[in-house]
């Protein structure tokens, strides 16, 4: 955390106080929002002095105290949970799942796993770290266990590692490792688009009957049972910091 004798950029202040994300905390800049000592700022590059700046979101202070502790969750994503905290049509969100955090904890998912997808999802409070794992300059790789239709011949395996074309744009590269009868794929990319991994597979003739992320970067899964979840070792956070830290 900053010392009260050291700027910081407005954007990353209000996610160090867990206030959105780096990305929505701009929007929030540029939509005058927020204020500093009053008077509304609408520019990226202002700067505040924690501690001595009064910012304020909303007209509500923000503040960097002991109550900004950060959390750090690995839960283990159901099939038929919303990636998200609220749905209007009142489908099960996966922060139904998560419980034991002060009140005033605001934990939100880090990128997304479609409805009918299971595995491996992150929620934190922490919009820095949430930026670092979910923006593309870091390109986080995350790996799945895709369960397939039919088995990918070679001629679709090479497509998988030259890109595929799905909504308009060509994929980036992705790994792909068939197992077994050829009909369970580890497929591993570093991109977040809509439904990647099942258009992928759709484009190659090898629908996917089930789909579950394992990984992101580093971080595995494990036996974490479906629906449950654990808090992060203050190691793994480390871990997927300097993972960001390489790209």
């Amino acid at each position: 955390m900053h010392t009260p004798a050291e700027p910081v950029r407005l954007h990353k202040f209000l996610a160090m106080a867990g206030a959105a994300s780096r990305r929505k905390a701009e929007e929030m800049i540029k939509e005058g929002r927020v204020t500093i000592n009053g008077t509304v700022v609408r520019g990226q590059g202002a700067q505040i002095t924690p501690g001595k700046d009064a910012v304020a979101l909303d007209g509500a202070p923000v503040r960097l105290t002991k109550a900004n502790k950060m959390y750090y969750v690995m839960l283990h994503k159901p099939e038929g949970y919303i990636t998200s905290t609220h749905d209007p049509e009142g489908r099960p969100v996966v922060t139904d799942l998560i419980h034991g955090f002060p009140q005033h904890v605001r934990l939100l998912p880090v990128g997304r796993l479609d409805f009918d997808t299971s595995g491996l999802l992150l929620l934190t409070n922490d919009g820095d770290f949430a930026q670092r794992l979910t923006h593309p300059r870091y390109q986080t790789e995350k790996t799945y266990v895709a369960q397939l239709r039919n088995p990918p011949n070679d001629a679709a395996l090479r497509r998988f590692k030259t890109g595929i074309k799905i909504d308009g744009q060509v994929t980036a590269p992705a790994r792909i490792k068939t197992v077994g009868n050829g009909r369970t794929a580890h497929i591993s990319i570093r991109e977040g688009r809509n439904r990647q991994i099942r258009k992928m597979c759709d484009a190659v003739g090898c629908p996917v009957l089930r789909l579950k992320r394992i990984a992101i970067g580093p971080l595995q899964l494990g036996p974490l049972v479906k629906g449950t979840f654990r808090r992060l070792t203050f190691a793994e956070v480390e871990m997927l910091r300097r993972n960001g830290e390489k790209k």
